[in-house]
């Protein structure tokens, strides 16, 4: 059973008791609004990873630093949807540029995104997806090679 306990003076919850058995009852305080801020931050973050090209960008920028141009030709999309999928890493805060003259190169500020990644491919591989056979954690000290 669960029931509301509390409110503080704006009228927002600050607990919620949970009935075990008829003797005993566990309070758990609700979330505040440092949590949700907190939160609501996580989930900017979860959704900017949110889409196959961005996670190529992740991966291609964790072996260095790229103008958008070399993106754009990995892409194999028009600049301007290029663009708009760094802006959207830059605004979650897992870019940073650097315009140089007239290109703009984007780094990754944060590797340790890399790190998620790896627990991301666990989880794949403990669901018994089929597909995990194919996906592959990204070689940042493997050098990319043109030709």
């Amino acid at each position: 059973m669960l029931m509301r306990l509390g409110t503080d003076a704006a009228g927002v919850d600050t607990s919620l008791a949970i009935w075990q058995n008829s003797q005993t009852m566990t309070v758990i305080p609700a979330l505040d609004v440092a949590d949700t801020a907190r939160l609501k931050a996580r989930a900017e973050v979860m959704k900017a990873l949110g889409h196959p090209t961005r996670l190529f960008v992740v991966e291609e920028l964790a072996r260095g630093e790229r103008c958008v141009c070399e993106l754009q030709q990995m892409i194999g999309a028009d600049v301007s949807t290029v663009s708009k999928h760094l802006s959207v890493l830059k605004n979650a805060g897992l870019v940073v540029d650097d315009k140089r003259g007239t290109q703009v190169f984007y780094a990754l500020r944060v590797p340790c995104v890399l790190n998620f990644f790896g627990c991301v491919e666990a989880i794949i591989a403990e669901a018994g997806d089929p597909a995990a056979a194919v996906v592959r954690q990204p070689d940042v000290a493997r050098e990319r090679t043109t030709s």
